[in-house]
């Protein structure tokens, strides 16, 4: 007996399971977690750990071997006589190992990891926006797929009320009160609907596969994509990630401004050299020796030509034209909500329209309804102002989901 209830309560649970619902909300997470190019932003961290390390790499010690062999035409020789002191070798062989260790170059290290983490926060943003221009993407289709849901229904509907008129219109053959082959027009109907009912299935499955590839979700046909409820809100200011990533631009030039006035500042560098040779440092010995040489060396350059100047006056033009660029994008974005805003200002227009037609397109019906009853109209006649009430209600679905749409769009223009 327990077995049996557990096999109800589980085949009663089946299609909570298999029915699956998706939100607007959800299919944006989803796209900007799963879209191919969200993976860059792990990359480009990864990628910047890696040019952080080289820069460090400056503070360590710097290594180099040098080795020459050489033979001159001519060597150095003591021009006193009889000093027993023997003249160089013609060849002459050399082999060196050199260590430098930074030891102050004015801060170049510390601006130049500055840098990378400021182009670090600029290169993701730049994947942030790059994504967010998808949202726009989605809502075609989320919206698209809503609609073909929601026509399917309508038509469902239809279908139902062509269906119980048939049976009433032969009831009426049957007795005598409705003319022969009027059935015949509202099965043809009926077949009109199951092809129409055909079309948004096969219309809907497209939308939802590609919508699945591009949120990286399986979707099929019994999903069920819920309506979302939208306000627009006007008075708020736009909050568009393009605006962080005009604001990042900008302080990466600030970065790149402070290393290049580093840039010209002394270098103090501790050094050593040992090496193997002949002859070594005792220009006198003419045998091979071993030798070293340990000191500080500083380096500076003191004349540049202005090219930092220079460098300097192109940043800051970089500056102005990130500037113009940020004004340009807030004017243009800033038309697009108007024009958003009057799309739906002018669908509620259509909506408060479309409900006083289909009152008036019911009231036909009905009459209609009572006629084809009373024999007075054919079934075309009937099937006529039915259809017409129907091609009204798909026309307030349409401006209902064209309205969601247009304030999806405009939330998303906005930065909401």
């Amino acid at each position: 007996m327990k077995q049996l209830i557990l096999i109800f309560t589980m085949l009663m649970a089946l299609p909570s399971i298999a029915q699956q619902n998706i939100t607007l909300e959800k299919c944006y997470q989803l796209v900007k977690d799963n879209y191919p190019l969200a993976k860059q932003t792990q990359l480009l961290d990864a990628q910047n750990k890696l040019e952080k390390e080289v820069v460090l790499t400056s503070k360590l010690p710097q290594f180099s071997l040098d080795a020459q062999a050489t033979y001159q035409s001519d060597v150095i020789e003591i021009p006193i006589p009889n000093t027993n002191i023997e003249p160089l070798n013609k060849d002459q062989y050399r082999a060196t190992v050199s260590v430098n260790q930074l030891i102050y170059n004015g801060g170049v290290i510390n601006a130049s990891l500055d840098l990378k983490s400021a182009q670090l926060k600029t290169k993701q943003k730049q994947v942030e926006v790059s994504l967010y221009q998808l949202k726009q993407h989605i809502n075609q289709l989320y919206f698209s797929i809503l609609l073909a849901q929601e026509s399917q229904e309508l038509l469902s509907a239809k279908k139902v009320q062509l269906q119980a008129k048939l049976k009433e219109v032969q009831s009426g053959i049957t007795y005598g009160t409705i003319i022969s082959s009027s059935d015949k027009v509202l099965e043809a109907e009926l077949l009109k609907i199951n092809q129409q009912s055909q079309e948004l299935l096969s219309n809907k499955e497209v939308l939802i596969e590609t919508l699945s590839s591009l949120i990286h979700q399986p979707l099929n046909i019994s999903t069920q994509f819920q309506k979302p409820l939208l306000e627009i809100n006007i008075q708020t200011d736009l909050v568009r990630p393009e605006l962080d990533l005009f604001q990042l631009k900008k302080e990466e030039i600030t970065t790149s401004e402070s290393l290049l006035s580093k840039q010209n500042a002394p270098k103090l560098l501790g050094f050593a050299i040992g090496g193997y040779g002949n002859p070594g440092l005792n220009m006198l010995d003419n045998s091979f020796q071993t030798f070293y040489t340990v000191g500080v060396k500083l380096n500076w350059n003191i004349f540049n030509w202005n090219s930092i100047k220079k460098q300097r006056q192109s940043l800051a033009i970089n500056k102005d034209v990130l500037e113009t660029q940020a004004e340009t994008f807030k004017l243009n974005t800033n038309i697009e909500l108007n024009q958003q805003q009057k799309e739906i200002n002018k669908i509620e227009g259509f909506i408060i329209s479309d409900l006083e037609i289909i009152n008036l397109r019911k009231a036909v019906l009905q009459t209609a309804d009572s006629q084809l009853k009373n024999g007075v109209i054919t079934s075309s006649a009937y099937i006529t102002e039915l259809t017409n009430l129907y091609e009204d209600e798909n026309t307030l679905l349409k401006h209902k989901i064209q309205l969601q749409l247009a304030k999806a769009n405009y939330n998303i223009i906005k930065g909401q």
